[in-house]
């Protein structure tokens, strides 16, 4: 098969980086089928385009999830590449967030990922072929000040999809992390991806706005395109060698960089410690 014939099956595919790939794939030539929970606006910023399948799906809602898979195989009869990108923000302090906005998060990011992912691994063990990139993001990495929840539900995501491309190698499917740092999306606008806590306790009363304000600056000023991150992941995508994790953030680098560096110096500064762990012979 020839990768212009291939076909992409992207969540969250109607705004942000979920459409800037839509848009970058059929570019390409490929066919998509681009999901969204509202189908109107995918249909305003994407467009229409012959091999273009706008399909309506709330990753956590089980049959939409699999009426959405079937209207994509009685289209376009495979998927080949499909790109877990659904999913937003709860930001703010761990306290302030109630137990039922937390589990609204996780459910969402990690195991509406997680459901769609599982509907679309038989046909492409049966194809014999696949590849998965699951959007995580620099918060997978590390996490920041009010991120705590939110980097919860990445880092189980990076867990899970490493272990997955362990385990699905076998049947020709690929896993890999796409790990996005701070691009002109609506991540940051309260009134779309970002969510703030639900709660109020008195100890947060003067670093609570100080945070929120902090994300809600940086809506509409975020330094990344995703027009080039959607030309960078399809390029990585095709690579024989394509690699598990793929950190896409000029910004990041350096962060990122110091990151690792202190961590491993914290590894090798308590190795006595963890070495001193079993039983004496």
């Amino acid at each position: 098969m020839s990768s212009n014939q291939k076909v992409w099956f992207i969540t969250g595919g109607n705004k942000g980086i979920g459409a800037a790939i839509v848009k970058e794939v059929l570019a390409q030539g490929y066919s998509v089928v681009a999901t969204a929970r509202k189908t109107k606006e995918a249909e305003q910023n994407l467009g229409s385009h012959p091999n273009l399948l706008i399909v309506k799906l709330d990753i956590c809602n089980d049959r939409q999830v699999s009426d959405a898979v079937k209207t994509a195989m009685d289209k376009f009869g495979r998927i080949d590449v499909l790109v877990n990108n659904a999913g937003y923000g709860l930001l703010g302090h761990f306290e302030e967030m109630s137990e039922e906005s937390i589990r609204s998060q996780i459910e969402t990011n990690l195991f509406g990922t997680m459901k769609i992912t599982r509907t679309i691994l038989p046909l492409m063990r049966e194809q014999g072929s696949g590849f998965v990139v699951t959007v995580s993001s620099t918060s997978g990495i590390k996490s920041v000040m009010g991120g705590s929840v939110y980097s919860a539900s990445k880092f189980a995501l990076e867990g899970w999809s490493e272990g997955m491309n362990i385990d699905m190698k076998p049947f020709g499917i690929r896993f890999m992390l796409l790990e996005p740092g701070a691009f002109r999306t609506d991540f940051c606008n309260e009134k779309a991806s970002m969510q703030l806590p639900d709660m109020q306790v008195d100890a947060y009363s003067e670093s609570r706005e100080k945070l929120a304000n902090v994300f809600r600056i940086m809506n509409g000023t975020q330094a990344g395109d995703p027009a080039k991150l959607a030309k960078g992941l399809i390029k990585v995508v095709n690579l024989e060698d394509a690699p598990v994790r793929l950190l896409i953030s000029k910004a990041a680098i350096p962060a990122v960089d110091a990151y690792y560096k202190n961590r491993h110096a914290e590894f090798e500064k308590w190795q006595s410690v963890s070495a001193d762990s079993d039983f004496d012979e």
